[in-house]
């Protein structure tokens, strides 16, 4: 079974990961969802209510069959990569800024543990503009957020 890690602080899970993870579905068998948690970082949705929108925002793809899990972890996402065994990570590129940033995660990603790969998946044209900081900045400004996110989810509800 391929399996692949998707790791992300997800604050809050957008239509711009659900997009990564439904192609990444498309490579892979499974797909683990991995919030990097910090304890001494307050993030603006706590962890229990990013894992419910999470949980929310795949359900019509694990009904429709897919192998999605979720879990949390705190440390270097090698780390977690060696407890799960599971060694292709997953990233979102929306710009050439982020494909800069993430070549330079994933290079030393390798040369911490040479067995770890990194998988970019570009957005697509209608998420390469999304990100949790502009979902954040409407939600706090009290705007309609539910353009950013999967149906159904209202992210006042998470707060």
């Amino acid at each position: 079974m391929r399996k692949a890690i998707f790791p992300g602080s997800f604050d809050p899970f957008t239509l711009g990961h659900l997009d990564v993870v439904t192609s990444a579905l498309r490579i892979f068998d499974e797909v683990i969802i991995a919030i990097g948690y910090n304890s001494a970082k307050k993030g603006f949705f706590n962890l229990e209510n990013r894992i419910r929108i999470i949980e929310a925002s795949v359900a019509p793809l694990r009904a429709a069959g897919h192998q999605i899990r979720i879990c949390q972890y705190n440390g270097l996402t090698i780390d977690l990569c060696e407890r799960e065994g599971v060694y292709t990570l997953i990233r979102g590129l929306r710009t050439t800024a982020d494909f800069e940033q993430e070549t330079i995660i994933a290079q030393a990603n390798k040369k911490l543990n040479p067995d770890v790969e990194t998988v970019f998946i570009p957005a697509s044209q209608r998420s390469s503009f999304l990100s949790s900081t502009v979902v954040r900045d409407v939600l706090l400004h009290h705007g309609d957020t539910s353009i950013f996110v999967a149906p159904g989810i209202n992210l006042e509800d998470y707060r």
